[in-house]
């Protein structure tokens, strides 16, 4: 493929300074990157969102619930005088015009009538039995009486805080006014009438009472009749001695059974039915038809014959296991069986000892229940006679005029007038929207870098890598076997949980090697511009990388204020690179190459192997580390290391702390920015970046980390 065009570039101590096209990023981000980056702000600001929603619904909660919710119902009231001879002409639920006066009733005195002192008293005293606390003027305040446009009817409707107070209160006043139409307009039939009414309703009551105790008598002694009773009783005795009869067959049967495996016919009919035992027993016979077979034509130490005797000798425990099992199996199922029969035959006893009781009880429940349907005959003949005498009364009553009707009935509401539910879910809304907006302003005082983007629009630098979050981080002396593994290929060490971790570096290894072909990175230095951003994690990993991918590489403690190199691969720490810059050493005696567990084959050789992985740790904290970093025997050391090895990463401390970093950098190829998404300061980095441009330090990239392992440093 046709490598891209490159930028022309400055040259500064050898080193270039700008980027490659294909690696300059646009400001602009395309619509779906700034869907995403909202999505991750809201997930982000998730906690935020969910509190303000919380305490704005709370809020409402507690607004909505603190203003007592008023119920409200109604009923109405037909008053009109409807008489035989016009009551099928009249509707009084029609919408034309109806003259008032024609019927000779006035509703709006009427009304005032039923709002009267006279009226409402007896009703308020009825009412504080249950309700002490209401007066004359909450009643009449609360008790809307009008009459809806033409029509005959009257509304009447009651609100109150409590929808128990409400259907109470109304089921009052219906009755009250009911009784005030009754005492107006009833006559003596209308009388007789009533009378015949709560008679109809007493014996209706007794006859209700006398049907649930004779269908509680027959449900609880199962019969219809006596007659049928004792039928019943004398089947279920038949039914209970032939039951037995065949379970007492079942058992013999079942005992010859269980009798006959323990004989060697019956166990060898038992076997020559199990499939599975005559697969083995043919395996066998013809793994001893084969051994017949050979025998002729080798001699007994012939391997193939050993072989065949091995099978044999296998098959044959697992002959008399399948043995034992069909045994076992049958042996236990007839058990089961036996088990199940004599538990069956106790119960059948015990059913037939039931049955003979049943026998003695048959005379006194059939007198119980002789007397119990007389009783309900009679009272049912009663009930039959009121409602022949109700309807005479009714029909002679039709022909006059009648009371008020109750058309609508009151009943008790049971939602309020105004939505709580409602007032809470607009709340819920709205507390939603607050948070979403206090996301927002969040956000936008968020000093943190949060994202990729905001990465590439902040330092205008190309991002060589993005490193996953670590959730599952290596532990201690895991890096020379991962080298290992990564170089050999039979793995030794399990990495499908850090697959895509480990490939993070593998990716900035290669983008750094794509940076400039004709001048690759021999030497670089690794830095961030706060502690905590994850240098030294990156160092390490891009060395691991690097090496496994076949380049000799030098990874080189210059953190001298804090090393964690050799804490990290559990190296000795007793010489490193303080000592080599204050005496004089060989580096080749203080620079430690990594080993690890080399494999041929399929086999495992018990030996470790160098691999091309070398580190020179930090050594001694020294006093002075700036001095030891900016001496002459330093950048010797570095070209030193620079012949030696294809490729140099230099640990360094943060930028921003010390000034160790800068006076490495200028001695290498560049410097490569490590920043942890969610943490570092966007201050910072752009007090970072217009610090190495004022040096005129080569960037080589920046690394977006986003691990947030405790080991970062």
């Amino acid at each position: 493929m046709e490598n891209p065009t490159k930028s022309s570039s400055s040259i500064s101590n050898g080193k270039v300074l700008a980027l490659p096209e294909y690696l300059k990023t646009s400001e602009f981000a395309p619509p779906e990157e700034e869907a995403g980056q909202l999505f991750s702000m809201l997930q982000r600001r998730l906690v935020l969102i969910a509190g303000v929603t919380a305490a704005t619904t709370a809020a409402t909660w507690f607004v909505t619930w603190n203003q007592p919710a008023t119920y409200e119902s109604g009923f109405q009231l037909l008053i009109e005088p409807v008489s035989t001879q016009s009551r099928q002409n009249r509707d009084p639920l029609s919408n034309q015009s109806n003259d008032s006066s024609k019927d000779g009733i006035d509703y709006a005195t009427q009304i005032q009538v039923l709002r009267s002192p006279k009226l409402l008293q007896p009703i308020l005293e009825q009412v504080k039995v249950r309700y002490p606390d209401i007066t004359d003027a909450e009643l009449i305040r609360q008790l809307k009486i009008e009459r809806p446009t033409e029509t005959k009817l009257i509304q009447v409707n009651y609100s109150s805080p409590d929808p128990d107070r409400v259907k109470f209160v109304l089921d009052k006043v219906a009755e009250s006014y009911l009784r005030y139409s009754q005492k107006e307009r009833e006559s003596n039939l209308s009388y007789g009438i009533s009378f015949v009414d709560r008679q109809i309703t007493d014996t209706r009551r007794r006859v209700d009472s006398l049907q649930r105790q004779l269908q509680a008598f027959r449900q609880q002694n199962n019969f219809i009749a006596p007659e049928s009773l004792a039928g019943q009783v004398n089947t279920q005795i038949q039914a209970l001695s032939q039951q037995k009869l065949d379970t007492d067959k079942q058992i013999a049967e079942m005992q010859r059974q269980y009798n006959s495996l323990q004989d060697r016919e019956g166990a060898m009919s038992a076997l020559a039915g199990d499939a599975a035992y005559q697969r083995t027993l043919d395996k066998l016979r013809e793994l001893e038809s084969k051994l017949a077979i050979e025998s002729t034509r080798f001699q007994d130490d012939n391997a193939e014959i050993r072989v065949i005797r091995q099978q044999r000798d296998s098959l044959l425990p697992v002959l008399r296991q399948e043995a034992q099992r069909v045994l076992g199996n049958q042996l236990a199922k007839l058990g089961t069986e036996l088990s199940v029969l004599a538990t069956r035959q106790q119960v059948l006893n015990q059913a037939e000892a039931y049955w003979n009781g049943e026998v003695q009880r048959v005379p006194v429940l059939s007198r119980v229940f002789t007397d119990l349907d007389r009783e309900r005959t009679v009272a049912t003949d009663s009930l039959n006679r009121l409602l022949e005498t109700r309807e005479k009364l009714q029909i002679e009553a039709a022909q006059k005029e009648i009371p008020w009707q109750l058309i609508t009935p009151p009943e008790r509401p049971n939602f309020p007038k105004e939505s709580r539910e409602r007032n809470l879910i607009l709340g819920a809304i709205a507390g939603l929207l607050l948070g979403v907006g206090a996301a927002l302003i969040s956000e936008r005082f968020d000093r943190r870098l949060r994202t990729v983007g905001d990465l590439k629009k902040l330092s205008k630098l190309p991002v060589l890598g993005v490193v996953p979050h670590e959730t599952n981080p290596l532990g201690r002396g895991a890096m020379p076997q991962i080298l290992q593994t990564m170089q050999s290929d039979r793995p030794r060490y399990d990495l499908s949980q850090y697959s895509q971790f480990t490939e993070s570096f593998r990716s900035l290894y290669t983008n750094l090697c794509l940076l400039n072909t004709d001048h690759p990175v021999r030497s670089l230095v690794v830095s961030s511009p706060t502690a905590g951003d994850g240098k030294t994690t990156v160092a390490l990993y891009l060395a691991q990388a690097a090496a496994a991918m076949g380049q000799r590489v030098l990874l080189v403690d210059t953190d001298l204020r804090s090393p964690q190199i050799a804490d990290r691969l559990e190296v000795s720490n007793e010489q490193g690179l303080t000592e080599l810059i204050a005496r004089n050493l060989n580096p080749q005696d203080v620079v430690q190459r990594i080993n690890a567990l080399a494999t041929a084959g399929n086999v495992d050789r018990a030996a470790v192997e160098p691999t091309n992985f070398s580190v020179l740790v930090g050594g001694k904290i020294p006093l002075d580390p700036t001095r030891l970093l900016s001496s002459q025997k330093m950048q010797r050391l570095n070209d030193y290391f620079k012949a030696m090895y294809d490729l140099v990463i230099f640990d360094a401390p943060p930028l921003l702390n010390f000034a160790d970093s800068s006076l490495l950098a200028n001695h290498t190829d560049g410097m490569l920015v490590v920043t942890r998404l969610g943490k570092t300061d966007r201050e910072d980095l752009r007090q970072m970046l217009d610090t190495l441009q004022t040096a005129r330090i080569s960037v080589l990239g920046i690394v977006a980390n986003q691990s947030s392992s405790g080991s970062d440093v």
